[in-house]
């Protein structure tokens, strides 16, 4: 039998499972990768020094002016960054692994993103693509919602 690899992400974790059958046994998951992304995980606000806006303004005589700390498109730099990252992995894994189909899990907002970062023959084996967070679920549903 191929190998079969599972992959479930968002902006904040990552797991990938390897699709085992033993015989005579129903199909089961055995986690190979898993991360979580400090970047991904919070609130932007939280992660920056900067407080900007917690002062008032100043620009009398004797005041400073501030600036205002516009966050330059911050989150969506992150996101991209962190994409291609997961991007990245899943070609490693797909190439260390040597599997030739592939299932990818991934919430709405990056989804498509990563597809759109991985190499063409990568793509090719992807069997079948989830619009959808699956990391907090159950092990053994993740698996019913691929088979």
């Amino acid at each position: 039998m191929d190998k079969r690899i599972i992959i479930i992400a968002d902006l904040g974790h990552f797991r990938a499972y390897r699709i085992t059958k033993e015989p005579l046994e129903s199909p089961g998951l055995t986690l190979i990768e898993s991360y979580d992304s400090i970047e991904g995980h919070g609130k932007l606000g939280d992660k920056l020094s900067d407080a900007a806006g917690r002062f008032g303004r100043g620009g009398g005589k004797d005041e400073v002016a501030k600036g205002s700390g516009e966050r330059h498109n911050i989150e969506l730099e992150t996101e991209k960054r962190l994409t291609k990252m997961i991007a990245k992995d899943i070609e490693a894994l797909i190439g260390s692994e040597k599997c030739k189909k592939w299932y990818l899990a991934a919430c709405e907002k990056i989804n498509s993103q990563i597809i759109e970062n991985l190499k063409p023959e990568v793509k090719a084996g992807l069997v079948k693509n989830i619009v959808g967070d699956l990391t907090k679920i159950n092990k053994s549903e993740i698996l019913s919602r691929f088979t």
